[in-house]
């Protein structure tokens, strides 16, 4: 696993280092990483920016090649990598008993505990005719950063969490050998969705959401547009990783990515009809 770890010490941009070397013509293993603590243009989903303190957290992005993965379930990539974060930071949880954390991966791939992001996933697929190719994780996960200055609403670090600090060299190590554990479940995409959902933010009961042209960043109740809510349950996520959402009279909602936005209330009472 050592030999597809490339730690670079400064960069841009994980993503656009891999997606260069791939342009350029290099001959990568599957699983060739590149990792760094500190990005100048670090990038997450819809052009947003991904907040990072020099030296504080993992910055990496890993090359995986599908082997026979329809264009049409491509989101089963997007069901892989944050179900291997989500694996490795519960670890990290159940090895300190003092705590009761609890990762959970927000649709479609963040990574939240209870309600604060401490993850951020953006996929690049590449196609070759009807299938993918190959696809560029990159993944930003805050680690030992202990004061977010940006207007994100909710951040959170690990170290913020259980008061302990992280080696980021071992931790890399940690979740690339889980991907590598998890990748056959791509052949696999029934067992690949239940451990997805049994993972899945706000699985269970009602909470609100706003429809929206454009995904943003998480909302709080004083931000949000109050004519535009509603509450919904998690009901299903469709293979071309659309949300349904089972609003209160029963009916059902389908949504893209770009179509909806959560609306997190601290300490929000949750009903579980």
């Amino acid at each position: 696993m050592t030999q597809l770890l490339n730690y670079t010490q400064q960069t841009d941009s994980t993503n656009n280092r891999l997606k260069q070397l791939i342009a350029d013509g290099c001959l990568l293993p599957d699983l060739y990483t590149i990792y760094t603590f500190f990005q100048t243009a670090g990038r997450g989903q819809q052009g947003n920016s991904w907040e990072s303190e020099e030296g504080k957290n993992l910055l990496f992005s890993t090359l995986i090649k599908p082997r026979q993965l329809p264009a049409t379930e491509q989101f089963r990539l997007s069901m892989l990598a944050p179900l291997a974060i989500v694996n490795v930071v519960n670890r990290l949880f159940q090895s300190d008993q003092a705590n009761s954390f609890c990762a959970t991966i927000k649709w479609p791939n963040d990574i939240y505990v209870a309600d604060r992001k401490l993850a951020g996933i953006l996929i690049e697929n590449t196609l070759a005719g009807n299938a993918v190719s190959s696809s560029v994780v990159g993944v930003g996960l805050n680690v030992n950063q202990l004061r977010f200055i940006s207007p994100a609403p909710n951040p959170v670090s690990l170290c913020q969490l259980t008061g302990k600090h992280y080696d980021l060299h071992l931790l890399m190590q940690q979740i690339l050998m889980e991907i590598e554990h998890l990748l056959p479940l791509l052949q696999e995409p029934e067992q690949l969705k239940q451990l997805y959902m049994q993972h899945l933010y706000r699985a269970s009961g009602f909470y609100p959401y706003e429809e929206r042209e454009v995904s943003l960043l998480p909302v709080s109740i004083e931000q949000s547009e109050n004519d535009k809510q509603f509450l919904a349950k998690i009901e299903d996520i469709d293979n071309d990783g659309c949300l349904c959402l089972r609003l209160k009279d029963q009916s059902i909602r389908r949504y893209h990515f770009k179509q909806l936005r959560y609306v997190i209330i601290p300490d929000i009472a949750v009903s579980s009809e």
